[in-house]
This record gives C-alpha cells, sequence and structure tokens, in this order.
C-alpha cells in the first residue's frame, strides 16, 4: 500500500527513542523527509544519524519555543505536512491525591499546553495548503484510568477532546487529528513504571489478551497509517494499540 509520504514534511517530537523513535523510522522508511526533536541534543543527533532524519533540540513544556521549533524545520526541509506530538509520561505514585501543585502544573505545560503550542503553529498552513495530519501519543489511561497514573489519566484527555473540537472544524481543509494510544508496548517508559522488563513481560503475560508486550514497530505502524494519505477520512479518533488490553467498546 503506498501511504502517499513520500516527499512529505514531518515533525515528530520526543523521538530520540522509544515510540518517537519507530514512528520517526516508519516515517522515513516511507520516503518522508523527518525531522525529530528531543530535550538531549546528543541523544536526538545520534538518533537522527541513525534513521536519516534531521535533528532538533525542544523541550515540550517550552511554550513559546514551539513556534520557532516549526520556523527552523520549515525553513530548512518545507512545510510541516505531519505532526506527531509525543512526550514522556509525568511521574506517578500510588496516592491519587499525593502530588503537589507544581507537579500538576508540570504535567499540564508538557501534556497539554507544549503540544497545542505545536498545533497552533502547524495547523493554520496545512489547512491553507489542503492537506495535513496531526497524531498525538497518548495512552490507554484515556479509557480506563491506569492505576498510579493520575497525572497522565487526567491531562491525556483534555487533549482527545482538543483534538475532537479542532478535528470537526479542520477537516473539510484536508486536515485530520487522531490520537493513538499505547497499551504494554515494550519501551523504557513501561520498564521505569513496571521496575524491569521481566515484571513489564510478566504482567504482559497475565493481563494482555494478545499474552505478550507490543513493540514498538507494531505501534508506529498504526501511527503512521494515520498520517498517510490514505487515511484522509479518519479524523478526530484514538486508536488504541494495546493487544486486546482494554475491556471498554469506546
Amino acid at each position: 500500500m503506498d501511504l502517499g509520504l513520500s516527499g512529505k514534511v514531518a515533525l515528530v517530537t520526543g523521538a530520540s527513542k522509544g515510540i518517537g523513535r519507530g514512528i520517526a523510522a516508519e516515517l522515513v522508511a516511507e520516503g518522508a523527509r523527518v525531522a525529530i526533536s528531543s530535550h538531549s541534543r546528543e541523544r536526538v543527533e545520534a538518533t537522527a544519524a541513525e534513521l536519516g532524519a534531521t535533528a532538533y533540540v525542544h523541550d515540550t513544556a517550552d511554550l513559546d519555543h514551539a513556534a520557532v521549533l516549526v520556523g527552523e524545520v520549515e525553513r530548512a526541509l518545507g512545510p510541516i505536512d505531519v505532526l506527531v506530538c509525543n512526550t514522556g509520561g509525568p511521574p506517578g505514585g500510588p496516592d491519587p491525591l499525593g502530588f503537589t501543585r507544581d507537579q500538576w502544573q508540570t504535567a499540564y505545560r508538557s501534556l497539554v499546553l507544549g503540544p497545542m503550542a505545536l498545533v497552533e503553529a502547524v495547523v493554520p498552513g496545512m489547512r491553507e495548503r489542503g492537506f495535513g495530519r496531526v497524531v498525538n501519543v497518548a495512552s490507554t489511561g484515556v479509557r480506563e484510568p491506569i492505576p498510579n497514573l493520575m497525572l497522565s489519566n487526567a491531562h491525556r484527555i483534555s487533549m482527545i477532546n482538543a483534538f475532537k473540537t479542532i478535528a470537526r472544524q479542520v477537516a473539510a481543509d484536508g486536515v485530520t487529528l487522531n490520537t493513538v494510544l499505547p497499551g504494554r508496548i515494550d519501551t523504557d517508559r513501561l520498564i521505569e513504571l513496571l521496575g524491569s522488563h521481566e515484571a513489564a513481560q510478566a504482567l504482559a503475560a497475565e493481563e494482555v489478551p494478545a499474552g505478550r508486550l507490543g513493540t514498538v514497530e507494531e505501534f508506529a505502524a498504526i501511527a503512521v497509517l494515520l498520517c498517510s494519505a490514505r487515511a484522509s477520512y479518519v479524523t478526530g479518533e484514538t486508536v488504541a494499540v494495546d493487544g486486546g488490553l482494554l475491556r471498554s467498546v469506546f
């Protein structure tokens, strides 16, 4: 299947490792001109060299830098056709009432305000050109809250509603906004939350109907499909990549 991404310009944030890296790699394989960003210059430059992408340093929480990043990418590669918003999750904890005000504000800044600053910077140009794809990487916690992840559960759902609102307004202009929900994907973040790779595998074997962890490549395949020209009639949606983990229908 030709996804129609050859020559398209894509920006993937949080892409020095894990899910972001996997999505960037898939976009490169489809012929897109890919910019990747991370707050770590060393990591993002190394990853870009491995993938054949272009590296940029960006901290999602730096709201004023979002437009700067978009400008830098567009001057180097051309107008952005595809934006993938991906960022690391906030800290977890067993007490949902045990987080400080600063932790709440930091989570809101990185999970809502940061991605929205990027969306605001790219969507007007996408609408003018008649094509655009925006994909947000969230969590299955937006459908079924995950124990110990209060900050993620509370804030990521905001982006689902924001994307739904924007998607309805810009659909006629050829711009789509969708969200992909990772379940138990084999990443450093999951291992950090569960303590070890062995613990993550054991829990997946017990709780995930597929009986295993998902791979970054499996997740990236769905994310990139939603970035494609072929997915032009899918917008405002959330798609879970979770091996059947979620019990909810919607």
